[in-house]
């Protein structure tokens, strides 16, 4: 014979009212856990490297480029130095940003399917986003967001001939680097570190695959450690 969930807590006194069960928690391995990871710093700083091989290697990982949100070059000022203001905050789309941003954050599965990543089942509960750009550390409704951030540096003459091997879609007029890039770079570096952002400092001069690994150990040890 089936027993009643009535049968098996014995019989109700009369008048008496039953007390809900308390709530329980879920399984840990059913908590779906969200990780947000900065992969920033300067121009030709290593950063698109460094995320793509990430994006192979971690479980449930999408990314988001901070340079798909380049306003219209027809809405770049010109500034006091006479360049076009690709390197300040302004040029940037951030609120638009900081929307794809949540609207990972509310639904991670639906965003990796539409952007054709492949939720791998034995990892369904953990999802990883990753933000790649030059000046993600520099709009603060975002800074709040990350797990974790990571900044790559370059010395400038490093930075001035890696810049000098690249093509943009906007070609670099010349003085550019010197006259807009680095100064750029500068001021919001000592911002970021004026408002105490907590960052990882990374040498983009050591090699690919030193880089890549010791940030994806970090990662997967702060995973762990979140279970």
């Amino acid at each position: 014979m089936k027993l009643g969930r009535s049968s098996l807590r014995g019989p109700t006194q009369p008048g008496a009212q039953e007390s809900a069960a308390p709530a329980r928690s879920p399984p840990p391995h059913l908590v779906e856990m969200k990780y947000i990871v900065g992969i920033g710093g300067m121009t030709n700083g290593g950063k698109t490297t460094l995320t793509n091989r990430l994006l192979s290697a971690l479980p449930n990982c999408c990314v988001i480029h901070q340079d798909d949100f380049f306003k219209p070059q027809d809405q770049i000022a010109v500034g006091e130095d006479g360049f076009k203001q690709w390197d300040a905050l302004e040029s940037l789309d951030m609120e638009a940003m900081l929307s794809t941003v949540q609207a990972w954050a509310s639904s991670p599965q639906k965003f990796a399917r539409a952007h054709g990543v492949s939720v791998q089942p034995d990892t369904s509960d953990t999802h990883i986003l990753i933000l790649e750009g030059f000046l993600l550390y520099s709009y603060k409704p975002l800074l709040d967001l990350y797990s974790r951030r990571y900044f790559l540096t370059v010395p400038y003459e490093e930075c001035k001939w890696r810049r000098s091997t690249r093509s943009y879609k906007v070609p670099d007029p010349p003085g550019l680097f010197d006259g807009h890039v680095w100064p750029m770079y500068q001021k919001y570096k000592r911002q970021m570190e004026a408002d105490g952002v907590d960052v990882v400092y990374l040498d983009g001069t050591r090699p690919r695959e030193e880089l890549f690994h010791r940030v994806l150990e970090d990662i997967q040890n702060a995973l762990l450690n979140r279970t």
